[in-house]
């Protein structure tokens, strides 16, 4: 064989072996993203207060009477009082910026009642490359890791902006996790017969937001101006954002939820929404 061809075998070689090594790498289950979210999530849970006992109309009086009525007409009432919250979407239609490439994503995040924590995973692929994402909220610090290949770190957002877009998006979800209501960090002034303003306060933070009701007494949105719309060079707007929830079915566990939930920031040219989703499971109920 002639010594330009056996390099050009060798190159070959050498070449199928790393698409080989890579197709292998992409394809374990391991990965130091889904570690780093399983194991703080494990931790977190490991060091949440005990709560025992159901959920009764006594412990929400407090409350604005249209958040009782969402508690009451939703099945809340009588239902185990929970430590924490598990949300799954599959199949979630996700944007990475405004005229920039979407993805279908599978999202999992975690909130907890005792304090505001979000832990979040996200898990999707790029051009057949693995994207895995981790966004999290812990002890008054948020941040968001985009990591493609399983190695290379996209962005890592933190910092005082990162700190409070996580702790309004803890507060959007709140409703789901009815014993976070009860928490002295949260407090509710209903508005009208739709609306109830809320102000979530944590670690010297603090940001409001509307929840918006029909007259079914579904919650049907939830709005904020102080969620800072971070972009990947580190600049931050504070537009209006708003997250959707339609299509109220009742889960296994007898609890009325939204099936359909939407992030969208109402940018001055048009809403943007990045993400669309369908909600495949509550703590390990699903939607009849």
């Amino acid at each position: 064989m002639k010594p330009a061809k056996r390099i050009f075998m060798a190159i070959l070689i050498i070449i199928a072996a790393i698409i080989l090594l890579l197709a292998i790498w992409f394809n374990i289950p391991y990965s130091s993203v889904k570690t780093q979210f399983q194991n703080d999530v494990e931790a977190r849970l490991k060091s949440s207060a005990a709560i025992t006992g159901t959920l009764d109309s006594a412990s929400i009086a407090s409350l604005p009477p249209l958040i009782q009525k969402y508690l009451e007409t939703c099945g809340y009432i009588d239902s185990e009082r929970r430590t924490h919250l598990i949300m799954e979407y599959k199949n979630v239609d996700f944007g990475m910026g405004v005229n920039k490439p979407r993805l279908k994503i599978d999202y999992t995040h975690v909130d907890f009642a005792d304090s505001p924590d979000r832990l979040a995973f996200i898990d999707s692929k790029m051009f057949g490359i693995p994207f895995q994402g981790y966004d999290y909220y812990m002890n008054g610090k948020g941040g968001m890791k985009g990591v493609l290949a399983k190695l290379i770190t996209l962005f890592d957002q933190t910092g005082s902006a990162m700190d409070k877009a996580s702790l309004i998006t803890y507060l959007a979800e709140a409703l789901f996790l009815p014993e976070t209501l009860l928490k002295d960090f949260i407090t509710f002034k209903q508005i009208n017969e739709h609306a109830v303003e809320a102000t979530i306060t944590n670690k010297g933070v603090t940001a409001t937001g509307i929840f918006h009701f029909n007259d079914a007494y579904e919650m049907t949105s939830f709005t904020t101006n102080d969620r800072g719309q971070i972009s990947p060079d580190g600049t931050i707007e504070y537009t209006p954002w708003e997250a959707q929830c339609e299509n109220y079915k009742e889960y296994s566990d007898g609890i009325k939820r939204p099936t359909v939930f939407r992030a969208v920031w109402k940018n001055k040219n048009g809403d943007f929404v990045y993400f669309d989703g369908k909600i495949s499971k509550v703590n390990g109920a699903i939607s009849h």
